[in-house]
């Protein structure tokens, strides 16, 4: 069911929710949390088809407030539209179009839609703030998410966020490398004997997760690690690989679409599927933990910090 809601107010959004709620069409409780997705008009759908999707593994009501930049002089306005039942997955969305000066206090906009005693949990799927933690929602959220790769100029957007970093903070390019982290640490075990001399990320170079794979690998082995933008002499998109010297051997994991062929010293060659990460798979980790994440912390300040 989706309800079309223009030029209305938060306060009639909420009377309308209970209505439904009173009909049998939505069902507030076993809702876990809170998710506030703030971004542009062009990102709504996208977002939303990946929160719907997310909310399976975790049941939410999931607020969309997007406002239109590109006309900031517009008649200062909020439309809204709510959809339940198959039209939200396993949630309830609320899309909150802001325009003109309804659009410049968003904690307004939302604090009376949240869950009551629920978590909440703030994505920035498009263009956004590089101190999500100073921003209206990133003050109500204790959950931050931003997607790097979506910046501008993303590894500038990373020396940013680790200036700011707060416990909390989150971004999706880190969250993308959860499986390159997880196959290449179970690879290291076979190899506890050998010193590593030299690593190389193989990544595209405004890869913000290549960034962050190498960092994470200089921190944890102790070398400068190394980055090469072509694979056979083709320029790569996003991570197509991992090359290791060892003073006796060496270790490879290259992957060329969704499957990655190993091949190391003293073992057989294999391979493993590594597909690339959706936003929904990525959203679905991020809100798994509500706490810090201490390892995406360390990595992007020591990293990333000046």
């Amino acid at each position: 069911m989706i309800v079309d809601m223009p030029n209305t107010t938060v306060s009639k959004i909420g009377k309308k929710l209970q209505e439904l709620r009173d009909q049998g069409g939505v069902v507030a409780l076993g809702r876990v949390l809170t998710l506030v997705i703030e971004t542009d008009f062009d990102h709504i759908e996208s977002a939303v088809l990946a929160a719907n999707s997310a909310s399976r593994m975790h049941p939410s009501r999931i607020i969309v407030l997007a406002d239109d930049d590109s006309k900031s002089d517009a008649e200062a306005k909020l439309d809204a539209q709510i959809r339940v039942g198959g039209d939200a997955g396993a949630s309830e969305v609320i899309i909150l179009q802001a325009h003109g000066e309804a659009a410049s206090n968003a904690e307004s906009l939302v604090m009376g839609l949240l869950l009551p005693d629920a978590p909440v949990v703030g994505w920035w799927p498009s263009a956004c703030s590089a101190n999500p933690a100073k921003t209206a929602i990133g003050q109500i959220a204790s959950r931050r998410i931003t997607d790097s790769a979506c910046q501008t100029d993303p590894v500038s957007f990373l020396q940013q966020l680790a200036i700011n970093y707060a416990a909390g903070d989150g971004d999706m390019a880190w969250t993308r490398i959860t499986l390159w982290r997880s196959q290449l640490a179970a690879l290291f075990q076979q190899h506890l004997d050998r010193k590593v001399t030299n690593v190389t990320v193989v990544g595209a170079a405004s890869s913000p997760s290549a960034k962050l794979l190498a960092k994470w690998l200089e921190i944890n082995l102790g070398v400068s690690v190394g980055q090469d933008h072509l694979l056979d002499g083709v320029s790569v998109d996003g991570i197509a690989g991992v090359r290791v010297q060892f003073d006796n051997g060496s270790l490879a994991i290259i992957r060329k679409e969704d499957v990655a062929e190993i091949t190391q010293t003293d073992a057989p060659n294999s391979s493993v599927l590594l597909p690339r990460r959706s936003d929904q798979d990525c959203l679905v980790e991020d809100m798994r933990f509500l706490g810090e994440d201490e390892i995406y912390g360390e990595v992007l300040q020591k990293g990333f910090g000046k």
